[in-house]
């Protein structure tokens, strides 16, 4: 990696991805979250149910009762409310833990007609995929998809893209491979990823990486702004 250019803050640490088992400790929190929802609520019904239960009980043993007169009516008080649970962020999040990227989708007519095939969101400038080929965007995460089957690499590039985005990073990097271990030499997953990219709406830019970024190996992709803005390292120096 070549120096930072005076001024210019560092890149951050780049933490791969390098399995698609590094998903399974989301899918597991999601379904503790979702189990301990389940439990408070069943709890909740329960003491209810036992509440309702204690009442009947008691106004069979007495009897019928006539009230005192004179005394002020009696007020119940409120059950304290049961701590909110974010349903909404876990059905979200779950929903896009199954979310299927086509490999239909064709991106050829998208992608630019050059000698690397970059791709631009209409009404981007030509000086955006100059910027990334240059390496103006410091690279702050990336993603290795080597020795992942195709639906395995597919769902763990849309959880990385989501992910990126939601924490406000600007620039990652995703390797795809050269397919010099393939069959043909072919990389299988080259095309794939052009394709399951454009499909993201977070990616505003993809082009081929520099070679000591990995090269034909490799794509540098420009993300929307997230929710977390003026990160270091989130602006071209």
């Amino acid at each position: 990696m070549n120096a930072p250019a005076p001024g210019r803050p560092p890149a951050r640490t780049h933490i791969a991805v390098r399995s698609f088992a590094d998903l399974k400790p989301l899918r597991r929190a999601l379904a503790q979250a979702a189990a301990e929802a389940a439990e408070r609520e069943r709890l909740r019904a329960e003491a209810e149910r036992r509440e309702r239960a204690e009442r009947q009980l008691f106004a069979h043993s007495v009897g019928p009762v006539q009230p005192l007169k004179g005394l002020q009516a009696r007020h119940w008080h409120a059950a304290e409310p049961p701590e909110p649970v974010p349903v909404q962020r876990q059905l979200d999040e779950a929903r896009v833990l199954r979310e299927s990227i086509s490999d239909e989708f064709d991106v050829t007519t998208l992608l630019d007609v050059d000698d690397q095939l970059s791709f631009r969101r209409p009404g981007m400038g030509l000086d955006v995929t100059r910027k990334l080929r240059s390496g103006a965007w410091s690279i702050q995460r990336h993603l290795d998809l080597h020795g992942l089957r195709t639906d395995e690499a597919r769902e763990a590039l849309g959880e990385f893209i989501r992910l990126a985005h939601r924490t406000g990073l600007r620039c990652v990097r995703v390797v795809h491979g050269k397919g010099l271990g393939s069959p043909g030499r072919t990389p299988v997953l080259k095309g794939r990823v052009q394709r399951w990219l454009v499909q993201k709406k977070e990616v505003l830019a993809f082009v081929q990486a520099r070679p000591l970024d990995g090269g034909a190996g490799a794509l540098v992709v420009l993300l929307q702004p997230g929710r977390q803005r003026n990160l270091p390292g989130n602006r071209p120096g």
